[in-house]
Protein backbone atom coordinates (compact mmCIF):
# COMPACT_ATOMS: atom_id res chain seq x y z
CA UNK A 1 0.00 0.00 0.00
CA UNK A 2 2.92 2.34 0.67
CA UNK A 3 4.40 1.99 -2.81
CA UNK A 4 1.53 3.61 -4.77
CA UNK A 5 1.36 6.44 -2.26
CA UNK A 6 5.04 7.25 -2.64
CA UNK A 7 4.67 7.14 -6.42
CA UNK A 8 1.78 9.58 -6.43
CA UNK A 9 3.47 12.29 -4.35
CA UNK A 10 6.37 13.14 -6.69
CA UNK A 11 4.01 13.21 -9.68
CA UNK A 12 1.88 15.81 -7.96
CA UNK A 13 4.91 17.88 -6.97
CA UNK A 14 6.29 17.74 -10.50
CA UNK A 15 3.01 18.82 -12.02
CA UNK A 16 2.58 21.61 -9.47
CA UNK A 17 6.07 22.97 -10.08
CA UNK A 18 5.54 22.81 -13.84
CA UNK A 19 2.34 24.84 -13.65
CA UNK A 20 3.86 27.36 -11.25
CA UNK A 21 6.98 27.75 -13.37
CA UNK A 22 4.85 28.24 -16.48
CA UNK A 23 2.75 30.90 -14.78
CA UNK A 24 5.84 32.80 -13.59
CA UNK A 25 7.47 32.57 -17.02
CA UNK A 26 4.38 33.96 -18.75
CA UNK A 27 4.10 36.68 -16.11
CA UNK A 28 7.68 37.81 -16.66
CA UNK A 29 7.23 37.68 -20.42
CA UNK A 30 4.09 39.80 -20.19
CA UNK A 31 5.90 42.43 -18.10
CA UNK A 32 8.72 42.62 -20.65
CA UNK A 33 6.26 42.84 -23.53
CA UNK A 34 4.33 45.57 -21.71
CA UNK A 35 7.38 47.84 -21.80
CA UNK A 36 6.96 48.11 -25.57
CA UNK A 37 4.21 50.75 -25.43
CA UNK A 38 6.30 53.01 -23.22
CA UNK A 39 9.38 52.61 -25.43
CA UNK A 40 7.33 53.28 -28.57
CA UNK A 41 5.92 56.47 -27.08
CA UNK A 42 9.43 57.62 -26.15
CA UNK A 43 10.69 56.90 -29.68
CA UNK A 44 7.77 58.71 -31.31
CA UNK A 45 9.06 61.93 -29.73
CA UNK A 46 11.79 61.86 -32.39
CA UNK A 47 9.33 61.93 -35.31
CA UNK A 48 9.70 58.40 -36.61
CA UNK A 49 6.81 56.65 -38.34
CA UNK A 50 5.37 53.33 -37.21
CA UNK A 51 6.69 51.18 -40.08
CA UNK A 52 10.24 52.52 -39.72
CA UNK A 53 10.23 51.99 -35.95
CA UNK A 54 8.91 48.46 -36.39
CA UNK A 55 11.61 47.78 -39.00
CA UNK A 56 14.32 48.93 -36.57
CA UNK A 57 12.85 46.73 -33.86
CA UNK A 58 13.01 43.66 -36.10
CA UNK A 59 16.42 44.63 -37.54
CA UNK A 60 17.99 44.48 -34.09
CA UNK A 61 15.95 41.40 -33.09
CA UNK A 62 16.56 39.18 -36.11
CA UNK A 63 20.25 38.31 -35.41
CA UNK A 64 19.25 36.90 -32.02
CA UNK A 65 16.50 34.75 -33.52
CA UNK A 66 18.74 33.43 -36.28
CA UNK A 67 21.54 32.54 -33.84
CA UNK A 68 19.18 30.85 -31.41
CA UNK A 69 17.51 28.94 -34.26
CA UNK A 70 20.93 27.74 -35.46
CA UNK A 71 22.20 26.56 -32.08
CA UNK A 72 18.90 24.93 -31.09
CA UNK A 73 18.33 23.05 -34.35
CA UNK A 74 19.49 19.72 -32.87
CA UNK A 75 18.19 20.21 -29.33
CA UNK A 76 14.46 20.12 -29.98
CA UNK A 77 14.02 17.22 -32.38
CA UNK A 78 10.30 16.43 -32.79
CA UNK A 79 9.15 12.85 -32.26
CA UNK A 80 7.17 13.04 -35.52
CA UNK A 81 8.72 14.65 -38.64
CA UNK A 82 7.39 18.15 -39.25
CA UNK A 83 5.32 18.33 -42.42
CA UNK A 84 5.33 21.01 -45.09
CA UNK A 85 1.85 21.99 -43.91
CA UNK A 86 3.22 22.64 -40.43
CA UNK A 87 5.90 24.94 -41.85
CA UNK A 88 3.30 26.83 -43.87
CA UNK A 89 1.14 27.21 -40.78
CA UNK A 90 4.16 28.45 -38.84
CA UNK A 91 4.82 31.08 -41.50
CA UNK A 92 1.16 32.13 -41.44
CA UNK A 93 1.00 32.45 -37.65
CA UNK A 94 4.37 34.19 -37.54
CA UNK A 95 3.10 36.84 -39.93
CA UNK A 96 -0.12 37.15 -37.96
CA UNK A 97 1.44 37.38 -34.53
CA UNK A 98 4.58 39.46 -34.92
CA UNK A 99 4.11 41.26 -38.21
CA UNK A 100 0.46 42.22 -38.52
CA UNK A 101 -0.23 42.39 -34.78
CA UNK A 102 2.84 44.57 -34.20
CA UNK A 103 2.13 46.73 -37.23
CA UNK A 104 -1.48 47.40 -36.21
CA UNK A 105 -0.38 48.13 -32.65
CA UNK A 106 2.39 50.56 -33.66
CA UNK A 107 0.01 52.33 -36.04
CA UNK A 108 -2.69 52.59 -33.39
CA UNK A 109 -0.25 54.09 -30.88
CA UNK A 110 0.12 57.08 -33.19
CA UNK A 111 -3.51 58.02 -32.56
CA UNK A 112 -4.41 56.97 -29.01
CA UNK A 113 -2.80 57.01 -25.58
CA UNK A 114 -0.74 54.13 -24.22
CA UNK A 115 -3.37 53.50 -21.54
CA UNK A 116 -6.21 53.16 -24.03
CA UNK A 117 -4.00 51.02 -26.27
CA UNK A 118 -3.41 48.58 -23.40
CA UNK A 119 -7.11 48.43 -22.58
CA UNK A 120 -8.10 47.56 -26.14
CA UNK A 121 -5.13 45.28 -26.86
CA UNK A 122 -5.71 43.14 -23.80
CA UNK A 123 -9.04 41.83 -24.94
CA UNK A 124 -6.93 39.17 -26.67
CA UNK A 125 -7.12 36.63 -23.80
CA UNK A 126 -10.88 36.43 -24.24
CA UNK A 127 -10.40 36.16 -28.00
CA UNK A 128 -7.98 33.26 -27.53
CA UNK A 129 -10.47 31.40 -25.39
CA UNK A 130 -13.30 32.12 -27.84
CA UNK A 131 -11.24 31.17 -30.92
CA UNK A 132 -10.07 27.98 -29.21
CA UNK A 133 -13.70 27.12 -28.53
CA UNK A 134 -14.88 27.93 -32.06
CA UNK A 135 -12.01 26.50 -34.11
CA UNK A 136 -10.54 23.83 -31.83
CA UNK A 137 -13.60 22.76 -29.87
CA UNK A 138 -11.94 23.42 -26.50
CA UNK A 139 -14.39 23.92 -23.67
CA UNK A 140 -14.23 27.05 -21.53
CA UNK A 141 -13.87 25.92 -17.93
CA UNK A 142 -15.51 27.52 -14.93
CA UNK A 143 -12.13 28.59 -13.57
CA UNK A 144 -11.36 30.34 -16.86
CA UNK A 145 -14.72 32.13 -16.79
CA UNK A 146 -14.07 33.33 -13.25
CA UNK A 147 -10.44 34.25 -13.97
CA UNK A 148 -11.49 36.21 -17.04
CA UNK A 149 -14.11 38.09 -15.02
CA UNK A 150 -11.57 38.94 -12.31
CA UNK A 151 -8.75 39.96 -14.62
CA UNK A 152 -10.88 42.12 -16.87
CA UNK A 153 -12.71 43.71 -13.97
CA UNK A 154 -9.31 44.62 -12.59
CA UNK A 155 -8.04 45.90 -15.95
CA UNK A 156 -11.12 48.06 -16.39
CA UNK A 157 -10.88 49.32 -12.81
CA UNK A 158 -7.27 50.32 -13.37
CA UNK A 159 -7.67 51.93 -16.77
CA UNK A 160 -11.04 53.65 -16.53
CA UNK A 161 -9.56 56.09 -14.06
CA UNK A 162 -6.55 56.69 -16.28
CA UNK A 163 -8.02 56.90 -19.78
CA UNK A 164 -9.48 60.30 -20.55
CA UNK A 165 -12.17 60.81 -23.16
CA UNK A 166 -10.48 61.92 -26.35
CA UNK A 167 -12.21 64.24 -28.78
CA UNK A 168 -9.77 63.42 -31.53
CA UNK A 169 -11.13 62.40 -34.92
CA UNK A 170 -8.44 59.71 -34.96
CA UNK A 171 -9.71 57.97 -31.82
CA UNK A 172 -11.88 55.47 -33.70
CA UNK A 173 -9.13 54.78 -36.23
CA UNK A 174 -6.55 54.15 -33.53
CA UNK A 175 -8.94 52.01 -31.51
CA UNK A 176 -9.82 49.82 -34.50
CA UNK A 177 -6.15 49.37 -35.40
CA UNK A 178 -5.29 48.20 -31.88
CA UNK A 179 -8.31 45.90 -31.83
CA UNK A 180 -7.08 44.39 -35.11
CA UNK A 181 -3.77 43.82 -33.34
CA UNK A 182 -5.59 42.00 -30.53
CA UNK A 183 -7.40 39.75 -33.02
CA UNK A 184 -4.27 38.82 -34.97
CA UNK A 185 -2.26 38.21 -31.80
CA UNK A 186 -5.02 36.00 -30.40
CA UNK A 187 -4.94 33.93 -33.59
CA UNK A 188 -1.18 33.62 -33.22
CA UNK A 189 -1.47 32.40 -29.63
CA UNK A 190 -4.09 29.84 -30.62
CA UNK A 191 -1.98 28.54 -33.49
CA UNK A 192 1.20 28.51 -31.45
CA UNK A 193 -0.47 26.28 -28.88
CA UNK A 194 -0.89 23.68 -31.65
CA UNK A 195 2.50 24.06 -33.34
CA UNK A 196 4.86 24.47 -30.37
CA UNK A 197 4.59 20.77 -29.39
CA UNK A 198 5.56 19.85 -32.97
CA UNK A 199 8.52 22.22 -33.37
CA UNK A 200 9.57 22.83 -29.79
CA UNK A 201 9.13 26.24 -28.18
CA UNK A 202 12.58 27.63 -29.07
CA UNK A 203 12.55 26.51 -32.71
CA UNK A 204 8.97 27.63 -33.22
CA UNK A 205 9.60 31.08 -31.80
CA UNK A 206 12.86 31.55 -33.73
CA UNK A 207 11.28 30.56 -37.04
CA UNK A 208 8.07 32.54 -36.48
CA UNK A 209 9.94 35.71 -35.53
CA UNK A 210 12.28 35.35 -38.50
CA UNK A 211 9.32 35.08 -40.87
CA UNK A 212 7.73 38.10 -39.22
CA UNK A 213 10.96 40.08 -39.65
CA UNK A 214 10.97 39.31 -43.37
CA UNK A 215 7.39 40.56 -43.58
CA UNK A 216 8.29 43.79 -41.79
CA UNK A 217 11.37 44.41 -43.97
CA UNK A 218 9.37 43.80 -47.14
CA UNK A 219 6.73 46.28 -45.98
CA UNK A 220 9.37 48.87 -45.13
CA UNK A 221 11.22 48.53 -48.44
CA UNK A 222 8.00 48.88 -50.41
CA UNK A 223 7.03 52.01 -48.45
CA UNK A 224 10.35 53.77 -47.90
CA UNK A 225 13.34 52.09 -49.51
CA UNK A 226 16.48 51.59 -47.41
CA UNK A 227 18.26 54.93 -46.94
CA UNK A 228 15.79 56.59 -44.55
CA UNK A 229 16.41 54.00 -41.87
CA UNK A 230 19.88 55.48 -41.23
CA UNK A 231 18.82 59.10 -40.76
CA UNK A 232 17.21 59.17 -37.31
CA UNK A 233 18.44 60.62 -34.04
CA UNK A 234 20.77 58.39 -31.97
CA UNK A 235 18.12 58.05 -29.27
CA UNK A 236 15.83 56.28 -31.75
CA UNK A 237 18.40 53.53 -32.26
CA UNK A 238 18.92 53.24 -28.52
CA UNK A 239 15.19 52.79 -27.94
CA UNK A 240 15.04 50.34 -30.84
CA UNK A 241 17.79 48.15 -29.37
CA UNK A 242 16.07 48.26 -25.97
CA UNK A 243 12.77 47.32 -27.57
CA UNK A 244 14.41 44.54 -29.58
CA UNK A 245 16.01 42.84 -26.58
CA UNK A 246 13.81 43.62 -23.56
CA UNK A 247 10.43 43.90 -25.28
CA UNK A 248 10.87 41.40 -28.15
CA UNK A 249 13.57 38.72 -27.96
CA UNK A 250 13.47 37.85 -24.26
CA UNK A 251 9.67 37.90 -23.78
CA UNK A 252 8.93 36.07 -27.02
CA UNK A 253 10.86 33.02 -25.79
CA UNK A 254 9.38 33.32 -22.32
CA UNK A 255 5.83 33.40 -23.70
CA UNK A 256 6.48 30.50 -26.07
CA UNK A 257 7.85 28.36 -23.23
CA UNK A 258 5.02 29.43 -20.95
CA UNK A 259 2.46 28.38 -23.54
CA UNK A 260 4.09 24.95 -23.65
CA UNK A 261 3.80 24.61 -19.87
CA UNK A 262 0.34 26.03 -19.12
CA UNK A 263 -1.45 26.18 -22.50
CA UNK A 264 -2.40 29.08 -24.77
CA UNK A 265 -5.64 30.01 -22.98
CA UNK A 266 -4.12 30.15 -19.53
CA UNK A 267 -1.03 31.96 -20.84
CA UNK A 268 -3.25 34.62 -22.41
CA UNK A 269 -5.18 35.17 -19.20
CA UNK A 270 -2.02 35.37 -17.07
CA UNK A 271 -0.65 37.84 -19.62
CA UNK A 272 -3.50 40.19 -18.72
CA UNK A 273 -1.15 41.65 -16.13
CA UNK A 274 0.37 43.60 -19.03
CA UNK A 275 -1.79 46.74 -18.68
CA UNK A 276 -0.96 46.95 -14.98
CA UNK A 277 2.72 46.64 -15.75
CA UNK A 278 2.45 49.34 -18.41
CA UNK A 279 0.93 51.74 -15.88
CA UNK A 280 3.74 51.09 -13.41
CA UNK A 281 6.41 51.48 -16.11
CA UNK A 282 4.76 54.66 -17.33
CA UNK A 283 4.88 55.96 -13.75
CA UNK A 284 8.60 55.20 -13.52
CA UNK A 285 9.72 56.38 -16.97
CA UNK A 286 7.07 58.84 -18.15
CA UNK A 287 6.15 60.42 -14.82
CA UNK A 288 2.50 59.33 -14.90
CA UNK A 289 0.71 59.06 -11.56
CA UNK A 290 -0.58 55.85 -9.94
CA UNK A 291 -3.89 56.17 -8.09
CA UNK A 292 -5.47 54.09 -5.32
CA UNK A 293 -7.97 52.76 -7.87
CA UNK A 294 -5.12 51.49 -9.99
CA UNK A 295 -3.56 49.71 -7.02
CA UNK A 296 -6.89 48.06 -6.15
CA UNK A 297 -7.28 46.97 -9.76
CA UNK A 298 -3.80 45.48 -9.66
CA UNK A 299 -4.83 43.31 -6.74
CA UNK A 300 -7.97 42.15 -8.57
CA UNK A 301 -5.96 41.22 -11.67
CA UNK A 302 -3.39 39.32 -9.62
CA UNK A 303 -6.16 37.37 -7.92
CA UNK A 304 -7.38 36.27 -11.34
CA UNK A 305 -3.88 35.20 -12.28
CA UNK A 306 -3.56 33.17 -9.08
CA UNK A 307 -6.86 31.47 -9.86
CA UNK A 308 -5.39 30.11 -13.08
CA UNK A 309 -2.63 28.35 -11.15
CA UNK A 310 -5.27 26.61 -8.99
CA UNK A 311 -6.29 24.65 -12.07
CA UNK A 312 -3.26 22.42 -11.48
CA UNK A 313 -5.08 20.92 -8.51
CA UNK A 314 -7.81 19.65 -10.79
CA UNK A 315 -5.24 18.26 -13.22
CA UNK A 316 -3.60 16.30 -10.42
CA UNK A 317 -6.87 14.85 -9.15
CA UNK A 318 -8.21 13.89 -12.57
Amino acid sequence: MKTPLTLNKPVKTKLDSKQLAGALIVLLGAVCFSSKAVIVKLAYQYHIDSVSLLALRMLFSLPFFLLIAFFSRHKEVPAVPVSVKNYLLLAFYGLMGYYLASLFDFMGLQYITAGLERLILFVYPTLVVVFSRVFLGKKITQSQYLALALTYSGVLLVLLGDVEVQNSKHLLKGGLLVFASAVTYALYLMGSGILIPRFGSVRFNSYAMSVAALGVFSHYLINHGGAQLLNYAPAVYGYSVLMAIVATVVPSYLIAEGIRLVGAGNAAIIGSVGPISTILLAFLFLGETVSLVQLIGTGVVLSGILLITIKKEKLVKS
